[in-house]
């Protein structure tokens, strides 16, 4: 009797919010994804899988697949859930509260429950946060789905500890990842790069907004948070692995390089940086991800100096 009660409310429910189109795919949701999508409830904040996630591509809807938000969109709020400062155009509508005190945003598609909308909070320029449940929503990295607006940059500093630290920390700049690069031994580990034996350099992936930050904008900044005159390593980090380099997609970035370096040299600075073409980039293990950001340190060899 109870599992026919359950089955009669849940058809009510599709019918009100529009979903018996979907009702295949709501069929094969789980029950905490049916709690949030079908009957609005919100999963324990800092527990879902996107709230931290830089990924470059587009969120979609979990019932219909319908393209709902692009990554670039996508922001640190620190509220516990996934947070966007825009959607894509008529992909979310937004439903007020029937008590008046908030405004929730469902798939205009279908209907499902995502979260709420809150506006004047002054996070970012376009003042808004759609408040997004991860169980609600699914990433697509498939390069269709990839944002036209994220751009990937290559470069080497010494440890990339520290160089992540820092590049992580422009406004535009979505994720930076430590690993390698430049070397001629596939999926190679940390100790085989450190004995210097693979001719990896450690390198740093940069993944950035280009409607928010410039790559030359990026590039400038690593040569003001390492030193790009020391010729065997960086700081006390001596070695082939951890010379200075900067890995170029194409010949724009290589034109840019080139055009800082002239300026650094002008400035009196004689500068040891290598530029490279671009290789298959390595991530490094969990462990060496955000590594100061865990520590909670500073870095022992990087440091801001302004040089242009």
């Amino acid at each position: 009797m109870k599992l026919f009660i359950s089955f009669i409310l849940l058809i009510t429910t599709m019918n009100a919010m529009d979903l018996k189109p979907w009702t295949g795919k709501i069929e094969q949701l789980s029950d905490e994804e049916k709690y949030v999508l079908i009957h609005k409830g919100t999963e324990a904040p800092y527990s879902g899988k996107y709230t931290n996630e830089k990924s470059n591509g587009t969120y979609t809807c979990k019932i219909c697949e319908t393209p709902l938000y692009k990554s670039s969109d996508k922001f640190n709020s620190n509220c516990g859930w996934p947070s966007f400062d825009d959607a894509i155009p008529g992909a979310v509508k937004r439903v007020p509260d029937a008590d008046g005190r908030r405004v929730e945003i469902v798939c205009a598609t279908c209907g499902g429950h995502l979260g709420h909308v809150f506006e004047g909070e002054g996070f970012t320029d376009k003042n808004t946060r759609h408040c997004v449940n991860s169980i609600s929503i699914k990433l697509d990295t498939t390069p269709d789905a990839k944002d036209n607006n994220m751009s990937y940059a290559y470069f080497a500093g010494g440890c990339f500890w520290g160089v992540e630290y820092y590049l992580e920390k422009l406004d535009g700049v979505k994720e930076v990842h430590s690993g390698f690069m430049g070397g001629h031994v596939k999926n190679p580990g940390y100790y085989e790069v450190v004995s210097g034996r693979t001719g990896h350099l450690e390198a740093v992936e940069v993944i950035y907004d280009k409607s928010k930050i410039s790559y030359e904008q990026v590039a400038k900044t690593f040569f003001e948070i390492h030193d790009p005159t020391q010729t065997n390593g960086q700081g006390p980090d001596i070695g082939s692995q951890y010379l200075s380099a900067v890995f170029v997609n194409n010949d724009n970035e290589k034109n840019t390089i080139r055009k800082l370096i002239a300026q650094l040299e002008t400035n009196g600075f004689n500068v040891a940086t290598k530029i490279l073409d671009k290789q298959e980039f390595y991530k490094a293990d969990e462990g060496h991800q955000n590594y100061y950001n865990k520590k909670g340190s500073l870095p022992y060899c990087h440091g801001y100096k302004r040089r242009f």
